[in-house]
């Protein structure tokens, strides 16, 4: 054997390569429980409608949608999420080559393609159409639906933040800055611009138009470079159009935050968040979206994404879309403290449901501290027939008035306002009256109280629901379902960054997790005869 055969782009000519037998039929090397013949079952039998009508037409001798769909799911399902990683798994994995049915291997850039182009358009309508097959062969109840959130890393770079605070500081710093060249411009050249007090865009167009105008009729030649003086018309014009350009920057940033606080320059979707994985343990903030799970039976039924840093707003927008989408209504929509407040309970009253939302004050409300507490409204005796409360020192805080404040989304909450007439010789004030930010001395303060009468209601009816057995059984399996998923998301298929940025890509990543998640809870399910099992059961002590 000569050893230049060895520099033979076809390694084969050195002679000794060994024949493989393989078996016509592939399926035939792969076992008969392995996932990837469920899935295979399953997406056959999808309707894919509309995944295959984002196309204008198919090329023949390749991958179908439907086999780039198998492909990409069981991809999810393997913790493979480059499309780099799938292909070079398409031509060495033979459970890749089953689902291709002998079609040659894609291109990554296709498979990246097919992601953001075409699955993405319908992603929300195949996980639909997943939870309603479910549903249908008795996987998931349909009558109680676990809610939770949590922070994925979006795909953009860490420092390039763009702050609605600062942005709108600026604004107005250059806003003062263009009003006082303005001002200058008509005393130095002698031009009438301004017949007012306040300075308005059009007023900023007609100066920019004059300065022009001026230039050509004195003929000024505008000038670079060093050891060369620029006329005082240049300067103002230069300073003019500098302004102008950061008047549209300013504004075109203030448009892309809208109500948020923060965005990023790579991912305009994204917002900034204090994500749990901080790895300079320095509370940095980092780019990322908030994903909302609904998991019924252990199953991820329904998913949204949105900028918001906190849980709170988000439950209403989830339900709409839900109820967009699936056939069946939940009945009991079980979450934890994050998502308590008024505009929830009544919304959920309202769409007949039922809430079972852990109060924020659950767990220091069993404290002996907080019962103890004078100070709180609900350690207080409340007077129905006159609408009063009486204190410890069986003082009367009447009702003073009725005030009300909007929030964040655009709800109106209704306060009412109770105070004590006279404070003054009460042994129980320093208990009692708390806080130091008053402008009023401490002596001349008297006893108030701010109370909402309707979210006061709306938590004592759900504290009874969750403090009642069925309630306990559900929180249970709040705790083990809902954040089962995420812990299978980010800990067991290891996903905690995004690949694709913007808010349809990041959606569609997120639909393709939670039908990976899926199937392989259908196939565990299937192997271990646990079919069919919505709750898990409560364990009592003796």
């Amino acid at each position: 054997m000569l050893k230049h055969n060895y520099l033979q782009k076809d390694y084969t000519t050195n002679g000794i390569e060994k024949q493989l037998k393989f078996p016509f039929e592939i399926e035939l090397k792969i076992e008969k429980s392995d996932p990837v013949m469920l899935l295979s079952q399953y997406v056959e039998e999808m309707d894919l409608t509309d995944l295959y009508s984002t196309y204008e037409r198919i090329r023949e001798n390749q991958a179908t949608p439907r086999q780039l769909l198998k492909i990409l799911l069981y991809g999810y399902m393997n913790r493979e999420y480059s499309s780099r990683a799938i292909e070079t798994r398409c031509k060495r994995d033979i459970n890749f080559m089953y689902l291709l049915e002998d079609n040659p291997a894609p291109d990554h850039s296709t498979i990246a393609r097919f992601r953001s182009l075409h699955f993405s358009l319908c992603a929300e309508k195949l996980l639909a159409q997943m939870s309603e097959f479910l549903f249908e062969i008795g996987e998931i109840s349909g009558k109680n639906l676990f809610v939770d959130g949590t922070k994925i890393e979006s795909c953009a770079n860490k420092y390039t933040f763009v702050w609605k605070k600062a942005v709108t500081k600026n604004l107005a710093r250059l806003l003062e800055n263009i009003a006082a060249l303005v001002q200058s411009c008509e005393e130095e050249y002698g031009i009438k611009i301004i017949y007012g007090n306040e300075v308005h865009l059009k007023h900023v167009k007609r100066l920019r138009k004059k300065l022009y105008a001026l230039k050509k009729q004195e003929k000024v030649v505008f000038v670079h470079g060093i050891g060369k003086r620029k006329h005082p018309v240049q300067k103002s014009i230069e300073l003019l159009e500098k302004y102008m350009d950061k008047l549209k920057e300013y504004t075109q940033k203030l448009y892309k935050c809208g109500k948020r606080n923060s965005y990023s320059k790579t991912d305009e979707d994204a917002t900034f968040m204090r994500l749990k994985e901080d790895a300079m343990l320095n509370g940095q903030l980092k780019p990322a979206y908030n994903l909302q799970h609904g998991v019924d039976s252990e199953y991820i039924v329904w998913l949204t994404i949105g900028p918001q840093p906190t849980d709170t707003t988000t439950l209403i927008p989830f339900i709409k879309t839900m109820e967009e989408h699936l056939s069946f209504k939940y009945q009991k929509i079980i979450a934890d403290a994050g998502y308590e407040s008024e505009e929830n309970y009544l919304f959920l009253e309202k769409n007949n449901q039922l809430s079972f939302i852990k109060p924020a004050n659950y767990e220091i409300s069993k404290t002996r501290k907080y019962r103890n507490d004078i100070s709180r409204v609900e350690n207080m005796e409340y007077i129905e027939d006159s609408d009063c409360y009486i204190c410890k020192n069986q003082r009367i805080l009447s009702k003073q008035y009725v005030r009300n404040s909007k929030t964040k989304t655009g709800y109106k909450r209704e306060f009412t306002v109770y105070k004590c007439d006279d404070c003054s010789d009460c042994p129980f004030k320093r208990d009692c009256i708390k806080g130091n930010n008053c402008k009023i001395p401490f002596e001349e303060r008297n006893k108030v109280l701010q109370v909402s009468k309707k979210f006061m209601k709306c938590r004592e009816e759900d504290l009874e629901r969750i403090i009642s057995e069925e309630g306990c059984q559900l929180r249970m399996n709040r705790s083990i379902q809902v954040e089962g998923s995420f812990g299978n998301i980010k800990q067991d298929m290891g996903f905690r960054r995004y690949l694709s940025r913007g808010k349809q890509n990041v959606t569609a990543e997120s639909i393709l997790l939670a039908m990976a998640h899926n199937i392989n809870k259908l196939h565990r399910k299937i192997q271990s005869d646990r079919m069919g099992n919505y709750l898990f059961d409560l364990k009592t002590t003796a």
